[in-house]
């Protein structure tokens, strides 16, 4: 049997005006009752408080404070945190396990375009396509730049994702569609039996990165993976390789990439470490390097399909039903 939980939307007053237009209020209204604040960005003030003390549900998204003790003595009839994003690190913690709340994400819909933006990029790396768009602007009319740049073919490539991920599966299962690419995957934590199902192959960060044409990281940024790319490794990678970063900054060590792309490796670099870099760094200046501003996660109108996914979320709490991503605490410690 259906029911309508009390719910309370708790993120950044921007985000849910991008994230829930009529057709998702609509679609909560018909699932949820709900009082005032409907949204809030803060969980401290005395309205906000009483709000608390009656909810059940919380949709959470981008600017959610976190859900310590505090808050939580606040709410004492809450049973789920529906994340209407990715990762749930900044506002999720023991406390909220403890108490043994159902948190779901809606990271496999936010996965969706940074694989599409993950594939472009790489697409485009096989022949050396923003790098020769920058020489282009230089040479005018002398095209013999062309040949500088290494192998320009999109055939018989090596791409290595690092971390079999939810983006790191949807890129493997894209280039698969495409047939274009041998596609090798670095996971130690990964089941091997389903990189193969995949179509790729397992193997350690050591035997991937000599074969690597294209290196693509997938993983999480945990104490364990930061900087887990560093001088040696780049060091390894064969010449004309190409470095796609959509994931984490933190899992480059920026003083070796900085040097690494100053002797010539190409990287397309979505996330950096700081974010944004130092107006001096180099990599702004190189012709080898592509920085774009964290883009290849949802935006605009990208992040509703995120609320749809914490809207399923909620309509299947509702009636009762399993959630169909739901985070644990030991899912947590290895996740985004």
């Amino acid at each position: 049997m259906t029911r309508r939980p009390e719910t309370l939307l708790v993120m950044a007053r921007d985000t849910m005006e991008v994230q829930f237009g009529e057709a998702e209020l609509a679609r909560l209204r018909a699932t949820a009752r709900l009082g005032e604040p409907l949204c809030t960005d803060e969980l401290t003030s005395a309205p906000v408080r009483a709000r608390l003390a009656e909810v059940e549900v919380l949709i959470t998204s981008w600017g959610c404070p976190p859900l310590d003790e505090a808050v939580l003595r606040a709410a004492p009839n809450l049973r789920a945190v529906l994340h209407a994003a990715g990762s749930v690190r900044d506002h999720v913690g023991a406390a909220v396990f403890d108490r043994g709340l159902l948190v779901t994400t809606a990271a496999d819909a936010n996965a969706e375009p940074v694989a599409q933006y993950t594939l472009g990029a790489i697409l485009w790396a096989f022949k050396k396509v923003p790098f020769l768009a920058a020489d282009a602007r230089k040479s005018r009319e002398d095209w013999g730049y062309r040949d500088r740049r290494g192998e320009l073919s999109g055939r018989d490539r090596t791409v290595v994702l690092v971390g079999f991920s939810r983006v790191g599966r949807r890129v493997a299962a894209l280039l698969r569609l495409l047939d274009l690419a041998r596609v090798v995957v670095v996971d130690p934590v990964a089941d091997p039996a389903e990189i193969r199902a995949a179509g790729a192959e397992p193997v350690s960060l050591a035997e991937a990165l000599p074969q690597a044409d294209v290196l693509s990281l997938h993983a999480p940024s945990l104490p364990e993976t930061r900087h887990m790319i560093g001088a040696a490794e780049l060091a390894a990678l064969p010449p004309g390789a190409v470095l796609v970063n959509t994931a984490r900054g933190a899992l480059v060590d920026t003083a070796a990439l900085e040097h690494a792309c100053a002797e010539g490796l190409h990287a397309v670099l979505d996330v950096t470490e700081p974010e944004p870099l130092p107006a001096g760094s180099p990599l702004y200046d190189l012709p080898n390097v592509v920085l774009t501003p964290h883009v290849a996660g949802s935006l605009g109108s990208e992040t509703r399909r995120m609320s749809a996914e914490a809207l399923g979320e909620l309509e299947r709490y509702a009636a009762g039903l399993p959630p169909r991503a739901p985070v644990t605490r030991h899912s947590l410690a290895v996740q985004a």
